[in-house]
């Protein structure tokens, strides 16, 4: 298990506990009372930690090495799959996995940021970082569900769109405006998950959905905590304070009504038990299918363009005087 510098109280008790499970595998001594003594410590102690979990933990949640990527909930939770490639124009970014699914007997096209598990596989995935040919990419892929009536899902996990010249040279902005356009139109269901990190307009390119959800230990912000700390401090010391000030969290967007739900984590994260948390967003994504498809194209539309339409909305009210 791999920690982050919070939970070090934690490491500390699983190697007591691993130390002894090794003693009581030896068969000398009986240790089930230490044993589950430790364990209600893990417990408590665990409680303790994720109750209370400020901004910058949960981005460092959301970034965790161990943390389940969109190719694995896709393995996870569709009975079918069939990747589709390229964006007709340029060439097929790896960043960006999508294609046809099946998803206990519903056909859907399902895609998402992909950023790897391995050094090499992260540096093929360009760490997650779309470039233009990605974001087209996607649109192709959502143009075919419209065409064939297929409801789409997107796994938002991205640390921003690439910012490179040639994604710029391509088209970057015009690509992410264009899925942002057609998106806000397109006549089938479609569901957002943020299942990582929710960074800028690199999110928001296959972001506009009839709705859109967070993993719990998730954040969604038009900066990196870094990146702000930065511009604001000219230093990346002041992160912690930053994450705070961007109010980044699945609760801060929640209360915002930028986001329509939570999809709670299992205690710990998502990548401290990956099937628990596949098959709970494979429920979550039915149940909200079925919902969203009782609606006609028009009223999803409809619906979609003015929840959008109400966002950073707000009242000017007079000071009292005294």
């Amino acid at each position: 298990m791999i920690f982050m510098e919070f939970e070090k109280p934690l490491e500390s008790l699983y190697d007591q506990l691993d130390k002894i499970k090794k003693i009581a595998e030896d068969g000398s001594l009986d240790m089930s009372s230490q044993i589950k003594e430790l364990e209600l410590r893990i417990n408590n102690k665990q409680k303790e930690i994720y109750e209370n979990l400020t901004g910058w933990q949960r981005v460092q949640l959301s970034r965790h090495p161990d943390r389940p990527y969109t190719q694995y909930y896709i393995t996870q939770i569709c009975s079918k799959f069939i990747e589709l490639h390229g964006d007709r124009y340029v060439k097929d970014d790896k960043a960006i996995v999508g294609g046809i699914a099946e998803i206990e007997g519903q056909s859907v096209v399902i895609l998402g940021h992909q950023k790897g598990t391995t050094t090499k596989l992260r540096q093929y995935r360009n760490f997650g970082m779309a470039n233009p040919d990605g974001y087209r990419k996607a649109l192709r892929l959502m143009k075919l569900a419209e065409k064939f009536g297929l409801p789409v899902i997107t796994l938002i996990d991205t640390p921003g769109a690439y910012p490179g010249i040639e994604a710029e040279e391509r088209g970057q902005a015009e690509a992410i405006a264009r899925n942002l356009f057609e998106m806000a139109q397109l006549k089938v269901p479609i569901i957002c998950y943020i299942i990582g990190e929710g960074a800028s307009g690199g999110a928001l390119g296959i972001g506009v959905g009839d709705r859109v959800f967070m993993l719990e230990n998730t954040w969604y912000s038009v900066i990196s905590p870094e990146s702000c700390s930065s511009i604001l401090w000219r230093s990346w010391d002041f992160k912690e304070k930053a994450a705070e000030a961007l109010k980044l969290t699945a609760t801060d967007m929640k209360g915002f009504g930028i986001v329509d739900g939570i999809v709670k984590e299992p205690i710990g994260g998502a990548h401290n038990n990956p099937e628990a948390m596949a098959q709970s967003l494979k429920k979550h994504i039915l149940e909200n299918l079925a919902e969203i498809s009782k609606l006609s194209a028009d009223e999803r539309i409809n619906l979609r363009i003015e929840k959008y339409d109400q966002m950073g909305r707000f009242k000017e009210t007079e000071m009292p005087t005294n």
